[in-house]
């Protein structure tokens, strides 16, 4: 199984299958609530692996992600278009897209051991937008 995450904004970041490790898709709703709340959220927390460049490899785009954890609630561009693809045997089996997605954390982890660094990256899609995120799966190639 394997991953691929796009995000369109004012540059396009794409991780593949060497980058990421685990995606944790959640649908937010009140914990405390006795009904059907229409205090929905979607989540994804990514986390994986920070290639370095090597034998003239371009490097990963982590380093975009960095930046766009950086870009602040006043500029539209901290909200960007977000594509999740999960894969298993060349089949996609699921699709995740946010079109209003913005970066609640992220993180990178190194140590002397690893060798290779470690991100995780946790984005929402905009609350009142989250009617346009969907959930699509079952592709055949």
């Amino acid at each position: 199984m394997g991953f691929t995450l796009k995000v369109e904004g004012a540059e396009t970041i794409e991780l593949g299958l060497d980058n990421i490790q685990t995606v944790v898709y959640d649908t937010d709703t009140p914990d405390d609530s006795n009904a059907r709340s229409t205090d929905v959220g979607s989540t994804l927390r990514i986390t994986g692996k920070i290639l370095t460049a090597t034998d003239g490899d371009k490097a990963d785009d982590t380093m975009k992600l960095a930046t766009w954890s950086l870009v602040p609630a006043e500029k539209a561009d901290c909200y960007r278009k977000v594509t999740l693809e999960v894969i298993s045997a060349d089949q996609v089996v699921r699709k995740i897209y946010f079109p209003n997605a913005f970066v609640v954390d992220y993180n990178e982890r190194f140590g002397d051991v690893e060798g290779v660094g470690q991100f995780s990256l946790f984005i929402k899609q905009k609350k009142d937008k989250t009617e346009l995120a969907k959930i699509e799966g079952g592709y055949a190639n």
